[in-house]
């Protein structure tokens, strides 16, 4: 994947080196989640995190040497979105902030980043998914221009990271203006 450099930050790939302030990154946010009592992660998937990060579909912004972001991406995702899974979008997974960057609109960035590349390669929209029962992120990611598509319960498989099966989701997709 191309690096993205901007006058303050770079987005990408992850390291392996990174992977203990990833997992801690998760940590702070169910942390946080708890502690505010809104609906989210309640564990995470190291394999998944550890898979991403070697077939470099994970990624982290980086401002003055220090990880801000880290978010994956992946080019299928039939068991989330079925049938309209047509090999037309790119989708973003697991974006999990630096507690001490929270605030600044670090989405924003990896936007920018995801449709430069969808518009590079031809690709008709940006997909998500979130919890259906925390309607102050989808109206975040909504503010970011986001259409809520539908609510749809995922499958119990071993295919999916431990916290995603047999959960309710808000699928959210992006039309990408070519």
């Amino acid at each position: 994947m191309k690096l993205t450099k901007s006058s303050t930050y770079t987005i990408q790939n992850t390291e392996k080196q990174d992977l203990d302030l990833i997992y801690l990154l998760f940590e702070k946010a169910i942390e946080y989640m708890q502690k505010k009592q809104f609906v989210g992660w309640t564990t995470y998937d190291k394999t998944f995190i550890n898979r991403d990060q070697e077939n470099k579909l994970q990624f982290k912004i980086v401002q003055n040497h220090r990880l801000v972001c880290v978010f994956s991406i992946c080019f299928s995702d039939a068991l989330i979105w079925r049938e309209k899974e047509q090999g037309d979008a790119i989708y973003l997974h697991r974006i999990v902030v630096n507690p001490l960057f929270k605030g600044q609109q670090q989405l924003a960035k990896i936007l920018n980043w995801v449709r430069e590349w969808a518009i590079k390669h031809e690709l008709k929209y940006i997909r998500m998914d979130t919890w259906a029962e925390n309607q102050n992120i989808i109206d975040y990611y909504k503010s970011f221009g986001f259409k809520h598509i539908e609510d749809y319960t995922t499958p119990n498989t071993p295919l999916l990271p431990e916290q995603h099966r047999d959960l309710k989701v808000a699928l959210l997709e992006m039309k990408i203006e070519l």
